[in-house]
C-alpha cells in the first residue's frame, strides 16, 4: 500500500478510499458498510471556538445549579450533578460514584478544556502545545463521556417521581441538556480536519 496521507479509512470495516471534495452540506459514505467517512465542515475556527466557550460556560452552570429539585408537603430539595454523585458514594455501589463521576464530570470538563485550548491557537492559525496529545486525548473521551445517558436518566427520574411528588427541573439540567449538544457537535469529526490543517507542521 502506497505510503500517502490522502487515504480514507473507514472506521468500521477498513476499506480504504481516496478522498473527495465535499461542498457544504455533503456527506461521503462508505460503499460496503454504509458508515460515514467524511462530512464537510459546517462551523468555521472561530465559530466551533465561540460553542466551546459557550460549552465552558454551560458546564459551570450544569455543574452550579440544581438538576432537579422535589418537595413535597412544605418539604423540598435539590441535587446538583456531584451531590448525585456524593449520594452514590454509600456502601456497596461506592465504585458507582467514581464512574459517575468518570463519565458526567471530569471526561466532559477535560473534553471542553481541551476544545478551548485547541481551537484557541488554531483561531490564530497555530498549533497549540501538545496538539497531537490533546487530539487523541479527545478521541479516548468520546465514549467515556455519557451526558446524553445522565440526561436521558434524570429525564426518566422526573417522568417517574412526577406522579408522587412536585418535581422541577432546574437550571443544571437545562444547561447540561444543551451542554450535551454542544459536545456531540463539536468532539465529533468536526475537529479531527485540523490534523490535515496543520500536519506540516507537526
Amino acid at each position: 500500500m502506497p505510503n500517502t496521507p490522502d487515504w480514507l479509512i473507514c472506521e468500521h470495516c477498513d476499506t480504504l478510499y481516496r478522498p473527495v471534495a465535499l461542498r457544504r452540506g455533503e456527506t461521503s459514505l462508505c460503499l460496503r458498510c454504509g458508515a460515514v467517512l467524511a462530512r464537510a465542515r459546517r462551523l468555521s475556527v472561530q465559530q466551533q471556538l465561540a460553542l466551546a466557550l459557550t460549552a465552558a460556560i454551560l458546564f459551570i452552570f450544569a455543574n452550579a445549579f440544581p438538576v432537579i429539585s422535589i418537595s413535597l408537603e412544605g418539604l423540598s430539595n435539590a441535587a446538583t450533578l456531584f451531590e448525585s454523585v456524593q449520594a452514590l458514594n454509600h456502601g456497596r455501589i461506592t465504585p458507582m460514584a467514581g464512574v459517575t463521576c468518570l463519565t458526567i464530570i471530569l471526561a466532559p470538563l477535560l473534553q471542553v478544556t481541551l476544545l478551548c485550548w485547541i481551537l484557541l491557537f488554531a483561531c490564530r492559525d497555530q498549533v497549540a502545545p501538545g496538539f497531537a496529545l490533546c487530539m487523541r486525548t479527545l478521541e479516548h473521551l468520546r465514549p467515556w463521556s455519557m451526558l446524553e445517558v445522565c440526561l436521558l436518566g434524570i429525564l426518566v427520574a422526573i417522568i417517574k417521581l412526577g406522579g408522587m411528588l412536585d418535581v422541577h427541573a432546574g437550571v443544571g439540567l437545562w444547561a447540561l441538556a444543551m451542554l450535551t449538544v454542544l459536545l456531540i457537535t463539536l468532539s465529533g469529526k468536526e475537529v479531527r480536519y485540523l490534523w490535515s490543517h496543520f500536519e506540516g507542521r507537526l
